[in-house]
């Protein structure tokens, strides 16, 4: 890398402690990295690497318990004011923008959009109204918001996951800083409006020639926006190169681990041999009533006329954008929501008029958010085996068929006795997947099961779903907005769009030679493996396929 003369942002010797009792002693040791006007420098790793440590240290906004032990944190030519809250609250939004993951969490629900940017705006002095309204209206037309006077008045909850996002870059960029600092912004959202917020953030930052610190974990990201990418493991820098270098000679072993983990094909096609259809979902149609006024309601059709087959011992995805229908078709199926029309057969059986317990045992669900889905009051062998008590087992032999799923999964017994929140992410899911198999299920249903973990995390879960699959035989319908992880362990693949299916058949025809302009927009947003970004011909078929930006 560069000397740091004129860089734009320098840090030297970042050091950071971790509390006592911690895995390790320092979140970040002694890290050194450069940022230039105008330069994408990607920081990448897993959960836990010191990443996001190391973009609140610039902030200077460390979680309590966190502690700098030492290290230089110089921008444009000054070291920042660490310490200085009232200065480091002028650089912040100012000179140094923020987006974060989650976009919705970070805006005030009870305050419209366009308030909270003119906010901002006010404190950092811009005291004309009419001014900051135009700067607001301004910066919601640059982020490509439909309708920029109804994106002002809207509240967070009106908006998508991508409109939400492209509010959260507004106001990042509202006020022209020199950094802007991502971290995992594009990790909550489907891979169309992922290519989308990509392009958008690179094509701001080329605007107003800012730098740019990308935090991910997603080497794909990486390829299609980087200049530099540093990789990080255990709060130290492992390698840091160019993008070329890094994917065409990675030198780290670290770093070849990563680039192994991007999802491959799990399961050979044609290797389940599947005996018969297990679930046959025909015609189904699900409506919700929205309120338009006082009185009355208008009809909102999340699915259209969709049917599908699961077999035993195979998998089917599901996959489309947020929005496109994928949950509350799930909800459909589980009748947790009402059909408006359709049919629900299990094992050749009509159950569209409702499923008895035994039924519902024969059906489990994998959730997208391990955290939310375990209990953090009761260990992880209990939470395991309640679903077995629930269904008629003893609590000795709910206890031996916990023990043997913690096997099977690939798990120590010692988890039996340990509670959540002592379990990383890919653990966590472990355990839910565990649980939803100790009831023996004919069929699976993982609901963007591993779009919240890591790249290696999520290998080794699509690695664990094919190996117990092999070994139980139940039929797997996997919903994902990722079409790389639909490729690597799909057998069958259904394309929804708007709550329609769109495409369907083997996901080897559907990925290697797509029918509708849907399909082919979604391949061509991937971000590339090779560094080729291939998001140019998916904004050429978007206007064909879909209309208008998330």
């Amino acid at each position: 890398m560069e000397t740091s003369e004129h860089s734009l942002l320098s840090v030297r010797g970042l050091t950071i402690s971790l509390p006592q009792g911690a895995d390790r002693p320092f979140a970040v040791n002694d890290l050194n990295l450069d940022v230039w006007p105008g330069q994408c420098l990607c920081i990448v790793g897993e959960s836990g690497s010191g990443k996001s440590m190391t973009a609140q240290a610039i902030l200077d906004m460390l979680p309590d318990g966190l502690t700098q032990l030492s290290g230089e944190i110089r921008f444009e030519g000054a070291a920042l004011p660490q310490g200085n809250r009232a200065l480091m609250q002028r650089l912040r939004g100012n000179r140094i923008g923020m987006i974060f993951q989650e976009a919705g969490p970070s805006l005030d629900p009870v305050m419209s959009v366009g308030r909270q940017i003119e906010e901002l705006l006010l404190v950092h002095g811009m005291k004309d109204a009419a001014k900051r309204r135009a700067h607001a209206l301004e910066m919601i037309t640059a982020v490509q918001l439909p309708d920029p006077a109804r994106i002002h008045g809207n509240f967070p909850h009106q908006l998508s996951g991508g409109q939400a996002q492209r509010i959260a870059i507004a106001m990042a960029l509202a006020l022209h800083p020199s950094l802007l600092i991502a971290d995992e912004p594009t990790t909550a959202l489907d891979v169309t409006t992922q290519a989308e917020i990509l392009r958008l953030i690179r094509d701001m930052q080329a605007q107003y020639r800012a730098g740019l610190i990308f935090i991910t974990h997603d080497l794909a990201v990486v390829a299609d926006i980087a200049d530099h990418v540093v990789v990080m493991q255990h709060g130290q820098i492992v390698e840091s190169s160019s993008k070329q270098a890094i994917f065409t000679n990675p030198q780290h072993p670290y770093t070849i681990q990563l680039l192994e983990s991007l999802p491959a094909r799990t399961i050979p096609p044609g290797q389940n041999n599947p005996t018969n259809v297990v679930l046959e979902a025909r015609d189904i149609s699900l409506t919700y009533q929205q309120p338009v006024g006082l009185l009355q309601n208008r009809s909102i059709h999340a699915v259209r006329h969709l049917s599908l087959k699961l077999l035993r011992g195979q998998t089917h995805g599901l996959v489309g954008q947020s929005g496109s229908g994928k949950s509350s078709f799930i909800k459909g199926l589980l009748q947790l929501e009402p059909l408006a029309g359709g049919q629900v057969f299990l094992d050749g059986v009509d159950v569209t008029s409702g499923l008895s317990r035994a039924m519902r045992k024969r059906i489990q669900l994998v959730q997208q958010d391990p955290a939310g889905a375990l209990d953090p009051r009761q260990a992880a062998g209990f939470s395991i085996a309640e679903g077995a008590v629930i269904h008629g087992v003893s609590r000795r032999e709910a206890e031996e068929k916990a023990r043997r799923m913690l096997d099977l999964v690939g798990l120590p017994q010692s988890t039996y006795e340990r509670f959540p929140h002592e379990f990383s992410g890919g653990q966590k899911q472990r355990i839910c997947i565990a649980r939803a198999l100790v009831v023996e299920p004919d069929i699976l249903i993982a609901d963007e099961a591993i779009s919240a973990l890591d790249v290696s995390i999520q290998a080794q879960i699509l690695g664990l779903f094919a190996e117990l699959q092999q070994k139980l035989g139940f039929a797997m319908l996997f919903v994902t907005h990722d079409l790389r992880v639909a490729a690597a362990i799909c057998d069958d693949v259904t394309v929804m769009l708007k709550g329609e299916a769109v495409e369907q058949g083997k996901a080897a025809a559907v990925f290697g030679s797509p029918k509708h302009a849907y399909t082919r927009m979604l391949l061509d947003c991937l971000p590339d493996k090779a560094g080729l970004s291939r998001t140019a011909l998916g904004q050429r078929h978007r206007t064909e396929a879909i209309g208008n930006p998330a």
